[in-house]
């Protein structure tokens, strides 16, 4: 009997190693099951048509702050793109300057992102102006969205999610308005692609004020 003993401690210490050997692949395997975190595409509408204006310059007003709430918090800097880059973005690539006088301004008026309890709650209004080349007055348009979503994860993968989802369907929503408004009150100022006109020039962008601080 005792002549076996030494067999079974062999086999003990053999099997030690093993086991050991194991824990590390476990947990290597566990990390590489972990998702990645999502990528955001930027949004971008360069694809779109584009708005010839009858306008020497496109100057974009970006000077909107967020204001303060009686309820609710500010996210907009939780998504990924922020509705105000978005806008700015939109008016840049969508508003093609193609006369030899005149100009546009384009006023961010409102590009908030907001929760109030268990949903985010979102809002843009864009107003368009155009003058004549001696800063008369020459037709304006106005183009608001809004939208809503539920929250059902507060977890930051999930806000930013939704967040971008939210600012991508207000975008998709604002540019169909904005084009409705100016074919719609500024016809006279539009000119097709077929149209005789001069080479269009670079958009102009500056911030026409200081940031104004919320009331």
């Amino acid at each position: 009997m005792s002549a076996r003993f030494p067999a079974v401690r062999r086999r003990g210490f053999m099997m030690l190693p093993l086991a050991f050997a194991v824990l590390p692949a476990t947990g290597l395997l566990t990390a590489c099951s972990e998702e990645p975190p999502p990528e955001f595409r930027p949004l971008t509408f360069d694809y779109l048509p584009k708005l010839r204006l009858n306008v020497a310059t496109v100057d974009i007003d970006s000077a909107w702050q967020p204001a303060t709430l009686d309820q609710g918090v500010h996210v907009e800097a939780l998504a990924p793109q922020q509705p105000a880059d978005a806008l700015r973005l939109m008016a840049r690539q969508r508003l093609l300057p193609v006369g030899t006088g005149g100009h546009a301004v384009v006023t961010i008026e409102d590009a908030s992102l907001i929760q109030r309890g268990m949903q985010y709650e979102g809002a843009m209004q864009v107003h368009l102006d155009l003058s004549t080349s001696d800063g008369a007055r020459a037709g304006e348009a106005k183009a608001s969205v809004n939208a809503t979503r539920s929250i059902v994860d507060t977890g930051p993968a999930a806000t930013r999610a939704a967040l971008y989802e939210l600012v991508k369907r207000m975008m998709s929503d604002m540019n169909a308005e904005l084009e409705f408004q100016i074919r719609k009150s500024l016809h006279d100022y539009l000119q097709t692609a077929t149209d005789t006109a001069p080479p269009a020039q670079p958009v102009q962008t500056q911030d026409l004020g200081t940031a104004k601080p919320a009331p």
